[in-house]
């Protein structure tokens, strides 16, 4: 069984991209276009409650940690059940969870239910994007597996200025117009029939003993890309996976549980770096001074900068790798936000504004690549799904540092905070991350036995890769 997955795993790789990957590319990117406008949906219409319904700023913060604890939940149980039951699986059960949910929010009539569906619409985002991130890592060629998650993110990103013009346009009109903005996040059930015809990641199902049904999947592209582009190239494994079972607690213990620790670090402070800026910026520019439309205006003008950065992460992924680049793009982000906070200027604030927001997706798009090329076959969605979700349960504290920094040091400290979390992961990548990109899967993380048990490696010739 183990050649059988390295053979599988070298023809998976050694595959063009073709239609089935551009089918991929094209379903996950419509999936991240709703969960993307979906996830940001509270932070676009947090002045306006505030304004028309009286919500305060304490309660805003609360709302938004409690979507960060269903995010936690969404990720860490979520990934277990894409591990157990399927990637596939997951990405169906999950896009519909997030849809409905979102809808629900619409339908909230005080702040604890919005509270509550806030939560709730949290779960079913985390359980997506750690499993759509997982099925990119395990169908993808080894060549493109970086560029073709830039390409989905790139895509999905759109969904932020839609959702931003969107609720900027409607969310003024009515005192509650803005339960139109969470409709809007909603629509993402469109999205199920492109899921449902995705086949399952033939890497899990060999994983789980399905070889046949791995392989036919693997056959099946073969016969249509030679159709498209001829005779390819040839299969050959470069390592047999490690034949020891992968339990859940081997994500704490030797090389994995450095991998598992270092990746934590570097999701709760990019979270908090993250969304400190992204949910908070035009509530704070409101209370600023800046009136309620032109601080939509400001952050509409600058979320035009997603795309492009997500594009840039398309240039360089494959061509550096993933962590030089992180390394870079979090610098970036601290100094663009740090000055982002120290001009009252409106074109710096729209400049500035623009490279974060560019910067931001960029390292994104960087950091979903890495993330599940760092852990084995077996529980690569579980430790994707923890590392994530971790992330996420840290700014249910973050929202309230961020509210107690405002409020007892004002506008501009803010944003000492933000490049300071940023700072904090320039370096932990820098100093502890180890390098991928173009690399088989298996040779990252499957191979190397040690890296469980060092003991058990001695005499099977396996040296420790990475």
């Amino acid at each position: 069984m183990a050649t059988d997955t390295a053979t599988l795993a070298a023809r998976l790789d050694r595959l063009p991209v073709g239609r089935f990957h551009r089918q991929v590319l094209l379903a996950l990117a419509v999936v991240f276009f709703f969960e993307l406008a979906d996830l940001n949906t509270f932070s676009y219409v947090g002045a306006t409650l505030e304004k028309n319904t009286g919500m305060s700023t304490g309660t805003f913060a609360v709302i938004t940690s409690a979507s960060f604890a269903g995010m936690f939940i969404g990720a860490v149980f979520g990934g277990r059940f894409a591990d157990a039951l399927g990637r596939q699986r997951a990405l169906v059960v999950s896009v519909i969870a997030f849809s409905v949910c979102s809808l629900a929010n619409a339908g909230a009539w005080n702040d604890a239910s919005i509270g509550v569906a806030r939560f709730l619409t949290g779960v079913g985002l985390s359980a997506m994007t750690v499993a759509a991130t997982t099925y990119i890592s395990e169908v993808m060629p080894s060549e493109r597996r970086g560029r073709m998650q830039a390409g989905v993110i790139a895509i999905g990103l759109v969904g932020i200025p839609a959702m931003t013009f969107f609720s900027r346009a409607v969310a003024p009109l009515s005192p509650n117009s803005w339960r139109w903005v969470f409709v809007f996040g909603a629509i993402g059930l469109i999205v199920l029939p492109l899921i449902t015809r995705l086949p399952e990641s033939p890497r899990w199902l060999a994983g789980h003993g399905r070889a046949a049904e791995a392989d036919l999947i693997v056959s099946r592209l073969e016969g249509q890309l030679v159709a498209q582009v001829g005779d390819l190239p040839e299969a050959v494994p470069v390592v047999e996976a490690a034949p020891r079972r992968v339990r859940y607690r081997d994500l704490f213990a030797g090389r994995l549980g450095k991998r598992t620790m270092m990746l934590i670090v570097v999701w709760v402070f990019q979270t908090l770096g993250f969304y400190g800026f992204s949910t908070w910026v035009p509530s704070l520019l409101v209370q600023h001074g800046f009136s309620l439309t032109k601080s939509l205006s400001f952050i509409a003008l600058t979320t035009l900068g997603a795309v492009p950065g997500a594009l840039l992460a398309w240039a360089i992924s494959d061509r550096f790798g993933r962590k030089i680049p992180i390394v870079c793009v979090a610098i970036g982000i601290a100094a663009c936000g740090l000055a982002y906070g120290l001009t009252f200027n409106a074109v710096a604030i729209v400049v500035f504004g623009f490279c974060v927001n560019a910067l931001l997706q960029t390292f994104a798009a960087l950091l979903y690549a890495y993330t599940p090329e760092l852990f084995p076959t077996a529980r690569r969605n579980s430790g994707n799904g923890l590392a994530y979700g971790t992330g996420r349960l840290a700014n249910i504290a973050g929202s309230l540092i961020v509210a107690s920094i405002f409020g007892s040091f004002g506008y501009q400290p803010v944003f000492v905070y933000i490049a300071a979390c940023w700072v904090v992961v320039a370096v932990t990548v820098a100093v502890f991350g180890p390098s991928t990109g173009m690399r088989h899967l298996e040779t990252l993380n499957d191979v190397p036995v040690a890296a469980l048990d060092p003991d058990a490696a001695r005499g099977t010739g396996l040296a420790e890769v990475g």
